[in-house]
């Protein structure tokens, strides 16, 4: 790590903007700082890991973090960034996600150190106890509409003309800065960080604090990372969400997203995601310029966020799957596996019936795949070795499928040449 926290965070391109004596702030105290989560869905996403990881790295710094569960807010719903109002999420919804978020915030922040702990808190547990009129009187007195109305978040959805905002959605500033004054009574927090789309709320918050607390309140905020046309990152090219859950995006789609970054991109990413010196990612950086074809860079962006998110087993089975669309073992693979890899490959049904005892000559499947024109094409692959069955070559045009090929009786994989594949799905 740099001595400095604020210059290792701007040589990543971390600071998109801070409020004036940030920097001073981090590299003379010990600061506590926070970021807000909001409990949308029942898992977080890649996105989310931006400001996961530079919790985690102020955390190294020495700094305490606070990941802040939005249960309250959640109910409300942040109009920074948003085109359209979101759906409202009930009580128990809101309690259901806030369980799998714990979870995935405790695989990067260290909540057991004794020195600089990390602390989970959720505003649904202050935010539920304060009376309207109350909050009119304490926090809505200090905020001019014309102030709010100047807001981007706000600004932008008033001026499409259309949807409008509601009120529900304005008041969220509000609730944010009320959170900022909360934390900084009961934990002495100093700062909050967040994208680079809450610069509003986050300065509102510190406004607010200065004026009712009469101290000093500090942001930084971090660039929002967009795909090579703009849209924002943390969704595949089919525009789905790549989620920290695994049973939402698997380990090995998890692991394809990061490997599939374009060359443009991936050093940013290093940058933001990983905790590698300035030295690693110039190496990687010469790479990407004169080898860009072997992708390391992409491989080590993939492998490090992969294990860092899902651990070391689900790396290995990643990097396993990998391997397979490029003729590596299918052994230990189970079907779930298989149709994972698998899923964007031309495919085909076969009743499993008939591999049953003697089995099915393989010419004869291949000959209805998208592998072979023929049967007489079929016997010359196979008898040529151009075919592969679960990746391994078969040299004998007399071969056939049995049961025995099956992969937990569901699935077989076949394979012409190096990369043209088929599965076979048993019915």
């Amino acid at each position: 790590m740099s001595e400095n926290l604020f210059e290792e965070l701007q040589w990543r391109g971390l600071v998109f903007d801070s409020t004036e004596g940030v920097q001073e702030l981090l590299n003379k105290e010990k600061v506590t700082l926070y970021n807000g989560f909001d409990p949308t869905a029942d898992s977080l996403h890649v996105g989310h890991l931006v400001p996961m990881t530079q919790l985690a790295r102020m955390q190294r710094y020495g700094h305490s973090p606070i990941a802040l569960a939005g249960g309250g807010t959640g109910m409300i719903g942040d109009p920074s960034g948003r085109s359209s109002e979101r759906n409202l999420q009930s009580a128990d919804q809101i309690e259901a996600n806030l369980v799998k978020i714990r979870e995935q915030l405790s695989a990067l922040l260290d909540f057991e150190v004794k020195s600089n702990p990390a602390r989970l808190v959720n505003n649904y547990d202050w935010l539920s106890q304060i009376d309207m009129i109350t909050f009119l009187r304490d926090v809505g007195k200090h905020f001019t509409v014309n102030y709010m109305l100047a807001k981007d978040s706000v600004k932008g959805r008033i001026d499409r003309g259309d949807e409008g905002m509601s009120y529900t959605e304005f008041s969220y500033m509000l609730l944010q800065s009320y959170d900022f004054k909360h934390l900084a009574e009961t934990y002495g927090c100093q700062m909050q960080t967040g994208g680079s789309d809450q610069w509003g709320n986050i300065t509102a918050g510190t406004q607010f604090i200065r004026k009712v607390l009469g101290k000093p309140a500090h942001g930084l905020v971090y660039p929002l990372i967009t795909r090579a046309d703009g849209s924002k990152f943390g969704k595949t090219a089919d525009g789905e969400s790549v989620w920290l859950d695994p049973a939402r995006t698997s380990p090995y789609r998890f692991y394809q997203f990061f490997i599939n970054t374009e060359d443009s991109k991936v050093i940013d990413l290093l940058n933001y995601y990983t905790f590698l010196t300035r030295d690693d990612i110039a190496a990687l950086a010469h790479a990407v310029e004169t080898e860009p074809h072997r992708r390391a860079a992409q491989k080590k962006l993939a492998q490090l966020v992969t294990r860092r998110v899902h651990g070391e087993t689900a790396l290995a089975k990643a990097e396993q799957a990998t391997a397979v669309l490029f003729g590596g073992s299918l052994e230990g693979l189970d079907s779930s596996d298989i149709a994972d890899i698998f899923t964007d490959v031309p495919s085909s049904e076969l009743p499993k019936s008939s591999l049953e005892g003697e089995g099915i000559a393989l010419a004869d499947v291949l000959a209805e795949t998208t592998l072979a024109s023929s049967k007489g094409d079929a016997r010359r692959s196979l008898k040529g070795g151009a075919m592969n069955v679960n990746n391994e070559r078969v040299g004998d045009d007399a071969r056939t499928l049995t049961l025995s090929d099956a992969i937990e009786g569901q699935f077989v994989v076949l394979r012409k040449g190096k990369r043209k594949y088929h599965l076979l799905k048993l019915i």
